[in-house]
């Protein structure tokens, strides 16, 4: 039997002008490579869920706790509950759908005119922890249920409307950030928090089509940390799979192996806990490496690290999205997955 060719995945933000122009370059430069079709998260939505924080400022429920002017990681916005309130999901607008709708036509269209009427669309959707963690801080742990219950409504219009046309990317970045800083029992930590977004996945409607975007962060396209090896996403990776539930379709896992801005390692003993990876051949392992800032043949021998340890094909992408990228970075980026999926040095 052939090997199936390698496919090129995008996270979901482009430095682009709006969705049909990202779309438009993204099937340009990846073509039939490209495993789903996201619509650039472009405007306000290139920075990932900044912009529904700064809405919350109005809320009837809520007040600032600290102020900040995004400008790092230290200095984010966080609220706190108003003394007597109580949060209630029905008044969180997370806009999700909203953005879905806006896109969905652009993309019907462009699908058609590619020939690629099984092509997805590919939907970023906010682990809902993550959501509750940015407003809250660490009382986003106890606060959390609003929160899933308003992602869980954005999924259900979503699917309502392209049920099995759309993937929905659950992205998780403080889940393997808390995995990476345990010193002990992260095996335990993986777990816990993989149970939390596998009820994502369980509480959606049956059939519902999904892949996970783990993260290390890329506000200003810097990351929260740097992992000192592959365990922590190795660990989550297989904590999702165990506990992902049947009724809902898990089809890739994406994990980063380059900290934004900051390259992947070129040491082989910080892929060796690759070989610990236990995803079953029906999900694909998204490697999360391609980065403009290395040379081709650096990252060739980095697929190379990541398949060895894996024992396995993987698909290729960049560590996350491109919008925080310049659209010259952004493209170049783009280009360097183009090449390792058509690499004639990839089987």
């Amino acid at each position: 039997m052939e090997p199936r060719p390698r496919k090129a995945h995008l996270v979901g933000s482009l430095a682009a002008s709006d969705a049909r122009q990202a779309m438009e370059l993204s099937l340009e430069v990846l073509g039939d490579r490209l495993d789903g079709l996201p619509d650039g998260e472009t405007g306000e939505r290139s920075r990932w869920i900044i912009h529904l924080l700064e809405a919350l400022r109005n809320h009837p429920d809520l007040a600032v706790k600290k102020d900040g002017d995004w400008s790092s990681y230290r200095q984010c916005l966080i609220f706190k509950l108003k003394p007597g309130h109580r949060l209630r999901s029905q008044t969180l607008r997370l806009g999700y759908a909203d953005a879905f709708s806006e896109s969905w036509p652009v993309f019907e269209e462009l699908r058609s005119r590619a020939g690629r009427p099984h092509l997805p669309f590919q939907q970023g959707v906010p682990g809902d922890l993550d959501l509750a963690i940015s407003v809250l801080g660490r009382r986003g742990f106890v606060h959390r249920r609003p929160f899933t219950e308003a992602t869980l409504r954005e999924i259900g219009a979503i699917d309502q409307v392209a049920h099995g046309d759309v993937v929905l990317q659950i992205e998780v970045p403080f889940e393997l950030v808390f995995v990476a800083k345990t010193r002990r029992f992260q095996p335990i930590m993986a777990g816990f928090l993989a149970r939390g977004i596998a009820k994502l996945g369980r509480r959606s409607p049956s059939g519902t089509r999904f892949g996970v975007h783990l993260c290390l962060g890329d506000m200003n396209h810097k990351a929260l940390l740097r992992m000192q090896d592959a365990q922590p996403l190795v660990l989550l990776a297989n904590a999702i799979v165990r506990h992902w539930p049947t009724s809902a379709s898990l089809e890739y896992v994406h994990a980063p192996f380059a900290a934004a801005a900051v390259p992947p390692s070129t040491d082989e003993r910080w892929y060796a806990p690759l070989q610990h990876l236990s995803l079953p051949t029906s999900i694909r392992f998204i490697a999360g490496f391609a980065h403009e800032g290395q040379s081709l043949e650096e990252q060739r021998r980095i697929l190379d690290m990541i398949e060895r340890h894996a024992r396995r094909s993987v698909d290729i992408s960049t560590s996350c999205g491109l919008g925080r990228r310049s659209p010259e970075d952004a493209k170049a980026a783009m280009e360097r997955i183009a090449e390792l999926v058509r690499d004639e040095h990839e089987r």
